[in-house]
């Protein structure tokens, strides 16, 4: 068996995928307020299964603003995480952990991407480079967040969708987490030096 140090080594060498909550796991349901309400969007039970099974650690970073609006209390938000982390070990994936802001976007705080605050804050706790991450999300403000920390991008957009002139680009655009699962994957086996035959 590995020792306490081995396995805090093996755990920080593998990849960590950054992803926001609501269009990108969920369905956006513009301030979710009820558990109830949680929605796989089509394709993210089968992307987040994919990345877990290939030995990514998920970990959701997302704006909560409605907390600060007033809209809804923490503790509500805390039952909707719950639920959330629910959902995604029902279809055979964990997360590692969910960090969120809860300030409205006025308050010029330090946490509401694309600022880095809780980026950072995650990599402190679970012990791996933010620029080594992959981040996904479904605004260009996703994009902006993990650019800052020199990490790969991917943004979620509907299929058709151009980009070319929005700035700043991300480095693949995905329909939905099968998509973009399949994008590590290839970025990952390249990486590796892997050959065609060695790829699932």
């Amino acid at each position: 068996m590995p020792t306490g140090n081995e396995a805090t080594v093996a755990m920080a060498s593998k990849q960590v995928v950054i992803l926001d909550r609501d269009g990108t796991i969920v369905v956006d349901r513009n301030y979710l307020d009820d558990p109830a309400g949680l929605e796989f969007e089509p394709g993210a039970a089968e992307g987040l299964r994919r990345l877990y099974e290939r030995g990514h650690r998920l970990v959701i970073i997302t704006n909560q603003s409605g907390v600060g609006r007033g809209l809804f209390s923490l503790a509500r938000l805390a039952e909707i995480h719950a639920r959330l982390e629910a959902m995604v070990v029902s279809i055979g994936a964990r997360l590692e952990a969910i960090y969120f802001c809860p300030h409205a976007p006025d308050a010029e705080c330090s946490c509401r991407k694309p600022e880095l605050a809780l980026l950072k804050q995650a990599a402190s706790d679970l012990g791996f480079e933010p620029s080594a991450a992959i981040v996904i999300g479904d605004k260009m403000s996703d994009v902006e967040f993990g650019q800052r920390a020199g990490a790969a991008t991917i943004l979620m957009a509907a299929a058709g969708g151009t980009f070319e002139n929005r700035q700043p680009q991300p480095d693949f655009v995905a329909a939905n987490l099968i998509e973009a699962s399949r994008w590590i994957e290839h970025r990952t086996d390249a990486s590796r030096g892997a050959g065609p035959e060695q790829r699932r």
